[in-house]
């Protein structure tokens, strides 16, 4: 038995509640290494009734299997331990490490605890988020809905931007285009900074009360909320919090005065006045125009909350995606959760974190964050094809194991966004692997994100080759592409299993397989991410007698009873159902 390979941490992804009344448990081993792995589990003040279930190996990844047990209890006082076979050998898995027996008259200094599931401490979302697909809009190069606010001078649309160019598009273009959006299938609308603000991404924020002129005024914002909400579309809005423009009034108060500015204690000076070359303050990254916010002065967080109150309020806008939200401390994110919640339960919470979020994802600080690690798998898998279907399953697994399984559920996935190239310039333009990662995506639990244009084919090298104007003469559109997105937009939404069913995932010779189900509907989704044709043996795990297969992406028939010949580069929907 490889001893060194376990892994259990209480109330951690790998003890947690899903429920008021449900818990899951999972325990890491090393790769097929244990023959059986069981849970003894009881009451803590009743532990002579203790119970024990069989553990299922649910997932597995290069290293390790994970294995899981999910308890329904109508009292949630628990105690627990594991007891682990391999051949001959057996030992039970303490809070105080293996031992070859357990006393149950000692029991509570041995088991592990999940003292008592408070309902303040399970993670919640919004309960529309599973059934969302988002779109990210960069607002100033979506659409020209009102020439009248354009800046000038003002860029040509079909120009290559650059860092600094306008080309003006506005709130105003948004409204003309939902529309387009309704078209499309989306339902929630995540928009870039839309705050005063010197550049054309605005994340460089001036005033956080007003709308920038460049694309309108208040007036016109609430007529696109009023407008997407007929619509059925949620609106999320960017929220810059960590660092503001250096026009920001107060750091410009300090810029006169020094420390004699009472918003001195605003940032991270050093020294008695502000230096700007080079800048003697912290702020993002090292850009010197945007200083970072001293978000633990009490000063700072009742200005960034008015902000908070004064646009989830007054205009009922559904989410804040949170920009740079990891360099911010954790207690201003547990203080903006319970006011953002104290409006609405409702409103999503979004952080923008690039890696491991799980201490941000506890259930007392974010709903979800942008799924950059998933980003970059599925630049690995389909685009630099430096893995195979194997390798991407094993970091898929390892990946999913870091939340507990309403995180996943809520992740926002993502292809590309404005902080990235666009992912068709990074699969070298070919389109048959920009397709399966769509089709990857609008089949994976969480949450997909379109970033504006991918789904007509635009390419475009990381900012500002990625904020390119969308390209609204549809005779330049990859209309394949379109009607594609378009079809997996569909599916995700008539197909309940897609939104909210269970997930696994394997691989059969080349040939990625994830498996969404649940107790009514089965769809595998096979991936062929090879020079040529694979046949892909269909699994009827489930399937009852009369029982038949649909491939329901392409709608290709199916003659052979058990097996269906994937082609080059394509991917298929196969729905088991049973009739």
């Amino acid at each position: 038995m490889n001893k060194e390979a376990l892994c259990h941490i209480p109330k951690s992804n790998y003890a947690y509640a899903y429920k008021l009344d449900e818990l899951h448990i999972r325990l890491r081993t090393a790769k097929d290494d244990l023959e059986e792995v069981t849970l003894f589990y009881g009451n803590k003040f009743n532990w002579q009734n203790k119970k024990s279930g069989q553990m299922q190996k649910v997932y597995q990844d290069k290293y390790y299997d994970y294995y899981e047990y999910r308890l329904q209890l109508e009292d949630t006082r628990l105690g627990y331990y594991f007891g682990l076979k391999k051949g001959e050998e057996y030992l039970f898995l303490t809070e105080v490490g293996l031992e070859k027996s357990f006393n149950d008259d000692m029991a509570y200094c041995y088991y592990f605890q999940y003292p008592f599931i408070n309902a303040e401490d399970v993670h919640k979302q919004p309960s529309w988020l599973q059934h969302a697909i988002f779109y990210e809009i960069f607002v100033e190069r979506f659409f020209n809905g009102d020439v009248a606010n354009s800046p000038i001078p003002l860029t040509p649309w079909e120009d290559n931007p650059t860092p600094k160019s306008f080309l003006g598009g506005d709130l105003k273009g948004i409204i003309k285009k939902l529309d387009y959006l309704e078209n499309l299938g989306i339902n929630a609308i995540y928009l870039t900074p839309i705050f005063e603000a010197p550049s054309n991404h605005k994340y460089d924020t001036v005033d956080y009360m007003r709308i920038d002129t460049y694309f309108g005024d208040e007036k016109i914002f609430e007529e696109l909320v009023l407008k997407a909400h007929q619509k059925g579309m949620k609106i999320i809005l960017d929220a810059v919090f960590n660092h503001c423009g250096m026009a920001f009034a107060p750091f410009q108060d300090v810029v006169q005065k020094g420390r004699a500015s009472k918003y001195y204690d605003w940032f991270f000076i050093e020294g008695e006045k502000v230096i700007l070359e080079p800048p003697n303050y912290l702020t993002f990254s090292q850009v010197p125009y945007m200083p970072k916010l001293n978000t633990a002065h009490p000063e700072v967080r009742e200005y960034l909350f008015s902000v908070v109150r004064y646009w989830t309020k007054t205009y009922g806008i559904d989410g804040w995606r949170l920009d740079v939200s990891d360099e911010i401390e954790h207690g201003f994110w547990r203080a903006f959760r319970e006011l953002v919640k104290g409006i609405n339960q409702e409103v999503v919470i979004i952080g923008e974190n690039w890696h491991n979020a799980y201490p941000w994802l506890m259930g007392d600080q974010f709903d979800s964050v942008m799924n950059y690690p998933l980003t970059k798998l599925m630049g690995d898998y389909f685009a630099r094809k430096a893995i195979d279907a194997k390798a991407f399953k094993e970091q898929l697994t390892s990946l999913y194991m870091r939340y507990p399984k309403q995180v996943n559920e809520g992740m926002l996935n993502l292809l590309d966004s404005h902080d990235t190239e666009r992912f068709l310039t990074l699969c070298q333009e070919d389109k048959a692997s920009l397709k399966n990662a769509v089709a990857f995506l609008f089949g994976y639990i969480g949450i997909p994100c379109t970033y504006y244009g991918t789904e007509i084919g635009m390419i475009g090298e990381y900012d500002p080759g990625c904020r390119k104007g969308f390209d609204w003469c549809e005779a330049h559109w990859d209309q394949d592409v379109y009607h594609y997105y378009k079809r997996l937009i569909a599916i995700r939404k008539q197909e309940k299993v897609l939104q909210t069913g269970e997930m696994s995932l394997f691989y059969q010779g080349k040939l990625f397989v994830m498996r969404r189900y649940d107790q009514e509907a089965m769809i595998d989704i096979v991936i062929n991410q090879t020079q040529g044709p694979l046949t892909y043996e269909i699994a009827y795990r489930g399937k009852k007698e009369g029982g038949r297969c649909e491939e329901v992406l392409y709608n290709t028939p199916i003659n052979q009873k058990d097996s269906l010949v994937i082609p080059a580069g394509h991917t298929y929907y196969i729905k088991i159902i049973n009739s």
